[in-house]
């Protein structure tokens, strides 16, 4: 069994809806967690993924971007529940380079 990381609690909580992802990232505002602040930034991504499958859902593409964000929302919580620190491929790096200002 691996080590339960240091803020695990509160990166679960990232995932539990957009409000889940504020909550985290107040708590992790007294005493940074790396874990944390990575998994707070996947989630970022995943909420901005899910923002334009609505704005996308008059086309048909739309129902795609919505499907794909429910699944990669799945793995992602998978991931932090067995507590690593691992993500979508491709896009989970981008996002921790680009949401910076969640540091």
């Amino acid at each position: 069994m691996s080590d339960i990381p240091k803020g695990k609690k509160a990166a679960v909580i990232a995932y539990l809806t957009f409000i889940g992802l504020l909550v985290a990232f107040y708590i992790n505002r007294e005493e940074k967690q790396e874990f944390v602040t990575w998994h707070i930034k996947n989630m970022f991504g995943l909420v901005i993924l899910l923002f334009v499958s609505m704005a996308l859902q008059a086309y048909e593409v739309g129902f795609y971007f919505y499907w794909l964000a429910v699944v990669l929302w799945l793995f992602s919580f998978l991931m932090v529940l067995t507590n690593r620190k691992q993500g979508i491929p491709y896009l989970s790096e981008k996002f921790q380079q680009w949401f910076t200002f969640l540091d």
